[in-house]
């Protein structure tokens, strides 16, 4: 009986380590997916502005992305339980701790995936509340093109249009919703020695946790030995060096350079 209840605990195990290993690979393609999506903020001029807030636009209300969206919120929080499920469950099955603790045979990424983790998720919190939330449900500008027109969600300036409750009217004609500007949020928030600061150093747990997880992820799925786990050993470096410093760029570039983006 008690063989049993261990072959179905560690059956439980390996499925909830299957399933991190997915929801985090997930998560890393989504990161490159955001990043490519953010990189439009460093594209000078009004062009730069309007094509990063027509990305909002599409990523807020296609009905692909939407339903990816939900599927993205689902991984995190999966992720998230299973990390803190398989932890405490590491805790107790060490019944004796080591007398002598050492790092051999170990990185610092995989032995402090909690705490990295932990940063992580609360810097995730931080940027939705400045950026998603705020998008969604809080106060926003609205674009205005350089003649000063309103423009309209569909990134047309609509000349002697009024502002009424997010919709753009002329002479009694509802000309459809109005851009919200993003841009400009991200332009002031970026302007904050204390905000850049936070995101900058944010990207070092963010590194550290993908440099672990993305070689972890390929060899629960079985990736473990020769030629392949080689290549995405190479590889996991290379995205825990690339995606970070690709997201630490953004807020320094405003911050140090507004200049270059007029």
């Amino acid at each position: 009986m008690e063989l049993r209840a261990q072959h179905g605990l560690l059956k439980s195990l390996v499925a909830k380590k299957i399933l991190m290993a997915l929801t985090g690979l997930f998560l890393c393609l989504f990161l490159v997916v955001h990043l490519s999506g953010n990189l439009q903020l460093l594209i000078p001029g009004y062009s730069g502005r309007l094509q990063f807030n027509s990305y909002a636009v599409f990523m807020t209300h296609f009905p692909l992305i939407k339903i990816i969206s939900y599927v993205l919120y689902l991984s995190i929080i999966i992720h998230v339980l299973d990390a803190l499920v398989l932890t405490i469950r590491n805790r107790r099955a060490r019944t004796v701790d080591y007398a002598v603790k050492s790092g051999y045979g170990s990185t610092f990424a995989s032995r402090n995936m909690g705490i990295l983790g932990s940063l992580i998720l609360i810097f995730l919190v931080l940027h939705l509340a400045n950026f998603w939330y705020k998008y969604k449900f809080g106060e926003m500008p609205y674009m205005v093109s350089p003649e000063g027109h309103y423009v309209s969600q569909k990134g047309e300036a609509i000349p002697g249009a009024v502002l009424k409750e997010g919709h753009l009217w002329v002479d009694g004609v509802d000309k459809g919703p109005a851009m919200k500007d993003l841009y400009e949020v991200v332009r002031l928030a970026f302007g904050q020695s204390w905000i850049v600061a936070i995101y900058v150093l944010s990207m070092i747990p963010l590194g550290y946790h993908l440099a672990h997880g993305f070689q972890s992820g390929f060899q629960t799925l079985g990736l473990r030995f020769g030629k392949a786990f080689s290549v995405i050993r190479v590889a996991g470096w290379l995205f825990a060096i690339i995606i970070p410093l690709g997201f630490a760029i953004i807020p320094l570039v405003f911050y140090f350079f507004p200049e270059k983006l007029n």
